[in-house]
């Protein structure tokens, strides 16, 4: 199997702000919006690069998204900047109304999303997001893995017609995609190609995913490791060329198990080849304060949980084919 390795560590939502810059500088119509949060969302270089190009709302998450679906009336780009709790929860009426339904080309960009927001507790970490956003017709949801694919999926979505939700998070991680990768919106990336079982990972899961599957190299198992960056459109294809070989499958994801990545998984089983597949994922819960590492021990979300869910899968697979 590859060995990934990584010489710097870096928290995604300051892979957004670098792409946000590069976006700016590519095409004069991009435009970002803040709720009161410009350090969190890094948007500061965005800011003294296109002071003109930016427009600071104020604690008025809704009436920033109804700004935003605006501005592309015009032609503008617009990249709102908030937290996910703020940036969904929130306003899910008006990204409905005025931005789905309306099909208008908004790039809705959410950071500290998921458990990893840390010490500020369950009022402001938001597990139900992706679940939220992919059942919107015609939005795409995307959830990248580092700094680095932040970055490039940030710069990828402003040339993408149509409303986005980029999901993305405050802890500092593993700097461990590369810097000139090309994001490919809707296409799997093959991060450890295997023979036993499938794990699909998504945002800070897929370092704990590759942390896993190095622990099962030792116990001799073989683990088909794969990037979902975008969440919505699933790469069906991927997916199901996985599974045709391993036969098994295991989902990992910073989300609610109940609307998420595993549920997009399993409904395409479902319909095409029904598999022994295991969750995870927080298990119908909300959050609570503490640091990320504890947060994601508690809740299931690290490699040690992945393995766990790896062996129960294979033994499923077992025990059918006997």
């Amino acid at each position: 199997m590859k060995k990934y390795t990584y010489t710097e560590s870096k928290d995604t939502r300051s892979g957004f702000g670098a792409g946000l810059v590069e976006a700016g500088r590519k095409n004069k119509d991009v435009v970002a919006l803040c709720a009161d949060l410009v350090g969190s969302l890094k948007m500061g270089d965005f800011i003294k690069e296109f002071p003109e190009r930016f427009v600071q709302v104020g604690i008025a998450e809704a009436n920033m998204m109804g700004i935003a679906a605006g501005m592309t009336i015009g032609g503008k780009i617009p990249f709102t900047g908030t937290f996910a709790n703020f940036s969904t929860g929130r306003v899910y009426d008006q990204i409905r109304q005025s931005i789905a339904y309306s099909d208008k080309n908004v790039k809705i960009c959410a950071s500290h999303a998921g458990l990893t927001l840390g010490e500020d507790g369950a009022t402001h970490q938001i597990l139900e997001d992706i679940g939220m956003m992919k059942m919107l017709p015609g939005m795409t949801v995307i959830n990248p893995c580092d700094y680095n694919q932040t970055k490039a999926a940030t710069m990828a979505i402003a040339e993408y017609e149509g409303p986005v939700y980029l999901r993305f998070g405050r802890p500092v991680i593993p700097v461990f995609t590369p810097a000139d990768q090309e994001f490919v919106i809707g296409k799997a990336w093959m991060v450890n190609e295997g023979t036993d079982v499938s794990i699909f990972a998504t945002g800070h899961l897929v370092w704990e995913a590759i942390k896993a599957g190095e622990k099962l190299a030792e116990m001799g198992i073989s683990a088909e490791i794969i990037n979902i960056h975008t969440i919505k459109p699933l790469d069906a294809e991927a997916v199901l060329k996985s599974v045709a070989k391993t036969g098994c499958v295991v989902s990992a994801e910073e989300h609610n198990r109940l609307g998420g990545l595993g549920d997009s998984i399993a409904q395409l089983l479902a319909q095409n080849t029904p598999l022994p597949m295991e969750y995870v994922a927080v298990n119908d819960s909300f959050g609570e304060s503490g640091t990320p590492e504890q947060l994601m021990k508690k809740y299931g979300l690290d490699d040690a949980h992945i393995v766990a869910a790896v062996q129960k899968v294979l033994e499923r697979k077992k025990a059918l084919a006997k």
